[in-house]
């Protein structure tokens, strides 16, 4: 059987917003629409047995972290944010150093040579 908790989401005032639901259901897409059906995405776990099953469950769960077969542990070098309601964006790990980056292209020309752009 698989055992879900989706989603988890920090609300004003620390509170915590938790959906459980316990399923041996085999029909992956419906497991995942009813965990995705909430406005938070922050964390979701999944408890199953089966790890090939855990992986094609994560892919599809809209949370920016989904937990399998443990919950709350944190890495540094982990992205960490959530998705819908659950917030933009991502710190920690390259993708928070993404966030604050722009990325632009010069090209420059140091040939002495005069081009006829456009016949002027």
């Amino acid at each position: 059987s698989l055992m879900f908790i989706s989603p988890l989401t920090l609300l004003p005032g620390s509170r915590q917003c938790f959906l459980f639901f316990v399923t041996k259901s085999q029909n992956l897409v419906m497991n995942q629409k009813k965990a995705n059906e909430s406005i938070y995405g922050l964390a979701s776990g999944v408890w199953t047995a089966n790890l090939a099953r855990a992986h094609r469950m994560a892919r599809g769960l809209k949370a920016g972290t989904v937990y399998v077969n443990t919950f709350s542990m944190l890495d540094s070098a982990a992205p960490f944010g959530g998705m819908k309601q659950s917030g933009f964006g991502r710190e920690l790990g390259i993708e928070a150093m993404n966030m604050y980056t722009q990325t632009k292209h010069v090209w420059v020309d140091l040939s002495q040579e005069k081009f006829n752009w456009y016949g002027l």
